[in-house]
């Protein structure tokens, strides 16, 4: 999905909200974000396998989609902190009913998965 999507007036308002989530990490760092301000190096440990390049292009990309916050505070070594945005905290919860519908449907594949 290519994220001119995301600001097509023409597009599907689940395509657009789907676009701006779109990717391996974005939905995970929303969901860590919601807990609190982040800096970097802590959403990369939190996330094993996340690479410094690809959470920096996935945090600017939040950033450029309204949903992330960026503040560098001007101290020495240089502090980075992420933190949603009011529309980023709205997606969160809009997210919550689709999180909950994908735990059911995980745990009706493990049901399964022990009955055979």
């Amino acid at each position: 999905m290519t994220r001119s999507r995301a600001q097509d007036p023409n597009t599907c308002g689940v395509t657009a909200a789907i676009a701006v989530i779109d990717g391996k990490w974005k939905t995970s760092l929303l969901w860590l974000l919601e807990s609190g301000p982040h800096r970097p190096g802590e959403l990369r440990r939190r996330l094993p396998g996340l690479s410094e390049k690809v959470l920096t292009q996935a945090l600017r990309e939040m950033a450029e989609d309204g949903l992330v916050r960026r503040e560098v505070h001007d101290v020495l070594p240089p502090k980075t902190v992420y933190s949603l945005t009011a529309l980023g905290r709205d997606l969160a919860a809009a997210m919550a009913p689709l999180a909950e519908w994908g735990h059911r449907r995980l745990d009706r594949l493990r049901e399964r998965q022990a009955a055979s």
